[in-house]
């Protein structure tokens, strides 16, 4: 195991390079779920009109709009991390 750090400045370090590395993660999953939305909207365009109409019908649909909502409130978020972040930085 990791020894644990014995200075301030150590933790702050450990602290940053962990945020920082939280940071990469989430935008890279929030990155990866634009590029899917998006995709999903090209495919539903090449459907018919009906075809569109019962699959915005669904669960699952409800489900994905809600989750596009949810991910959009998380974006807010991720960008609150990243000031607080960079004013840690700065510090």
């Amino acid at each position: 195991m990791d020894k644990a750090p014995t200075t301030t400045d150590e933790v702050t370090t450990l602290d940053h390079d962990q945020a920082a590395l939280a940071h990469a993660i989430i935008e890279s999953l929030l990155d990866h779920t634009r590029v899917v939305s998006d995709l999903i909207a090209l495919m539903a365009q090449a459907l018919d009109q009906d075809t569109t109409k019962a699959l915005t019908l669904t669960r699952q649909w409800q489900a994905y709009l809600e989750s596009r909502r949810r991910m959009e409130r998380t974006r807010e978020d991720i960008e609150k991390f990243a000031d607080t972040l960079k004013q840690i930085s700065a510090d």
